[in-house]
């Protein structure tokens, strides 16, 4: 009886070391993957945008990437093939190799041999994955994966820092009217507001020889609303005549609206309306601000909630966005004021998809309420593919009060009066007979988008970088650059002429 007592003690003790030593085992993985806080990943970002202006994600301590997926929604967008394989439309076996190892990676180490259990999305354009991760081997591996590009947390949104607040706490959106003061506009044939800022760029005299007739511009934005009749059922009215105006969704309540009663294509923010009236707003009859390219056609994309990309969702959109207008023969000028404080893979790799399909790409260089002189221009603004714009006051080279500046600004547009930071640009508004102000760069990236429709419709054989080399010309500093401001403000007469 003694002997069983101490045969069942010594099985007892077995049995509770081994439980301790799983216990330690299982407290050592989970310390291994301790998620970082918000606060963590967003002092590693700060960092990074501090001293390179940009985040490097894919060479990113293995534990702050993941952490900032975890915090993403688990989301791991993963660009795969060389460096400068952005997109393909026909792969290589190599190519394919390297994607379906990288996804073999990721479910040896997900412990899955069920591939739809991770894969989210498989771009059939870009190269590019989606991953549904939970482990932080997975990035480790991956990290050290040959023919991968980049590894991003694409659903990660939380970066705040109150030394740059990024667009307003509403991220652009404002559906309100407003009045307009009498001295900001002139009233022209046959009843339209011309606003303020067309005189100092010399907008409404190279009227004379251009209006964007024949030339499509693509708006990539938070769409037009279905309010604004002036921008839908009479885009032909007044002296405008004989163009079109398209609406599409690809953010994602624009694929599925129907069935759930949302808006699709349509703005519900306020940000795009005002600048797809900004680039072509008739020249209408009805006492209304009239667009710099009031003869022009527009393809507007509503692939954003708001101008900020901070949400998964809308970064798919604009990707999206991007492919669609890429593809379409008649859209020459691509406007976007819209962007991110870091470069953000699956939209770059749009850009230059974009930009390979002979696309001129203006973004705009950055809007905050507040911000320290640290931080210049925005992404994608940021991309050498694109050309930056920002705002400027008027009276001389001091830039608006919101407006970002730096060396990757190619061109500038007065927007804001110096004595009145409230009166910028009069466009219309969110609903039928409004009008509003609109300032920041965002409203000096629409300007410059409808200049290079006029420079383009007046001579449609040009090439992408004959329109840029004479905006260039047109403008202040040509043949130089300035530091903040690029080649300064154009001269659209200049520019047609």
């Amino acid at each position: 009886m003694k002997k069983i007592s101490l045969l069942l003690m010594g099985l007892f003790l077995v049995v509770a070391c081994t439980h301790e030593e799983a216990q330690l085992t299982e407290q050592d993985s989970s310390t291994d993957q301790k998620l970082l806080s918000v606060t963590e990943v967003n002092a590693f970002i700060k960092t990074q945008l501090t001293e390179t202006g940009d985040v490097d994600w894919t060479h990113a301590p293995s534990n702050v990437l993941y952490s900032a997926i975890m915090h993403g929604d688990g989301i791991l967008s993963l660009g795969y093939g060389q460096p400068e394989e952005y997109f393909s439309e026909k792969r290589s076996d190599r190519l394919i190799q390297a994607r379906e190892n990288a996804i073999a990676v990721a479910m040896d180490n997900e412990g899955t041999t069920d591939k739809k259990e991770i894969l989210l999305q498989q771009d059939p354009l870009f190269n590019v994955v989606e991953l549904k991760i939970s482990q932080l081997s997975t990035i480790e591996e991956l990290q050290s994966t040959a023919g991968i590009r980049y590894l991003e947390p694409i659903g990660y949104a939380q970066f705040k820092d109150p030394d740059l607040a990024f667009q307003k706490s509403s991220s652009g959106c404002d559906q309100s009217g407003q009045s307009i003061n009498s001295a900001d506009y002139t009233v022209i044939s046959p009843n339209a507001w011309r606003p303020w800022n067309y005189d100092l760029h010399n907008i409404d005299d190279a009227w004379a020889y251009s209006t964007g007739a024949g030339i499509t511009v693509g708006l990539i934005d938070t769409g037009i609303s279905a309010n604004q009749p002036l921008l839908g059922s009479r885009f032909n009215d007044g002296a405008s005549n004989g163009r079109s105006i398209q609406k599409h969704g690809t953010f994602i309540d624009s694929s599925w609206w129907w069935s759930n009663n949302l808006d699709g294509p349509n703005d519900r923010c306020g940000h795009g309306t005002t600048m797809a009236s900004a680039i072509a707003s008739p020249r209408n009859d009805e006492a209304m601000p009239v667009g710099v390219a009031y003869n022009s056609n527009m393809v507007a994309f509503r692939g954003t909630e708001d101008v900020l990309l901070d949400d998964y969702h809308e970064r798919k959109g604009v990707s999206d966005a991007l492919r669609q207008l890429g593809d379409r023969s008649d859209v020459r000028v691509i406007s976007m004021s819209i962007g991110y404080l870091w470069s953000i893979g699956n939209i770059k790799d749009a850009v230059k998809y974009a930009y390979s399909r002979n696309k001129l790409i203006i973004a705009a260089g950055g809007t905050s309420t507040t911000f320290t002189n640290w931080y210049g221009v925005i992404f994608p603004a940021s991309m050498s593919e694109t050309v930056a714009v920002t705002g400027v006051k008027d009276n001389g080279y001091n830039r608006c009060d919101i407006c970002h500046e730096g060396d990757a600004i190619d061109f500038t547009i007065v927007m804001q009066r110096a004595s009145d930071a409230s009166r910028t640009v009069p466009t219309l508004g969110f609903n039928a007979g409004d009008r509003k102000y609109v300032g920041g760069s965002s409203v000096a990236t629409a300007t410059t988008a409808g200049i290079a429709a006029l420079v383009w419709s007046r001579h449609p054989n040009w090439s992408r970088s004959q329109v840029l080399e004479k905006l260039k010309q047109s403008s202040e500093f040509y043949p130089y650059r300035n530091s903040n401001f690029g080649y300064g403000n154009i001269d659209a007469l200049q520019a047609v002429q």
